[in-house]
């Protein structure tokens, strides 16, 4: 199973064995310890349960679930597999050396949030004209007609603006340095320094 939990340290550049200069994105990948294993027969689909860091104020709740793995990790995510393989038990680790360098990986993070924000900047609508008399620059326009008198819903208006899930797909993994813990992806990962990144591998 490919998939780790990292954070997001920052961005760097390399120079690839074309000559190529290419922006990279550093990730602190440390081992992710396997905490729950799910079945089919017994939870109606297969996934593994990854627990990373370490954490605090640990209810006893958690505390009981994490008991067979022998950790208490501060962060957790599921992961849809195919199948259950011996090699994934609670309780065992899986590292960064499970990446690569040249491996294509999905990236899920949670982009920075950039607050409110007008159709112009969050759904690219263009501005109204400034001569010939107009008066409605960055408006949003006519957002529907007398019939049905309501406003359906997923109409593009202001509102939020970043602060939600993306997934970056088919990003090539440029280095993997165990010693300290770090990958290295080409191109640039959603998220701020010291978010929550999902690495996942593409097949």
């Amino acid at each position: 199973m490919k998939a780790l939990i990292t954070r997001k340290v920052g961005m760097t550049s390399t120079i690839a064995e074309d000559g190529v200069m290419q922006a990279i994105t550093l990730l602190s990948a440390s081992p992710c310890v396997i905490t729950q294993v799910k079945t089919v027969e017994k939870d109606g689909y297969t996934a593994v349960q990854l627990g990373a860091e370490t954490g605090k104020n640990i209810n006893k709740a958690q505390q009981g679930h994490f008991k067979a793995a022998g950790v208490m990790p501060k962060i957790v995510r599921e992961f849809r597999v195919d199948e259950i393989t011996e090699d994934l038990k609670v309780g065992e680790s899986i590292d960064p050396e499970v990446f690569s360098v040249g491996d294509v990986v999905h990236v899920t993070g949670t982009s920075k949030g950039k607050g409110w924000a007008g159709t112009i900047r969050r759904h690219n609508f263009h501005r109204g004209r400034k001569t010939h008399g107009g008066r409605s620059y960055r408006r949003p326009g006519s957002i529907g007609s007398m019939y049905p008198q309501r406003i359906f819903k997923g109409k593009k208006m202001a509102g939020q603006l970043g602060d939600e899930q993306v997934t970056v797909r088919n990003l090539k993994v440029a280095m993997v340095d165990r010693e300290l813990g770090v990958i290295g992806v080409v191109g640039a990962v959603p998220g701020p320094r010291h978010g929550i990144i999902i690495l996942k591998g593409a097949n």
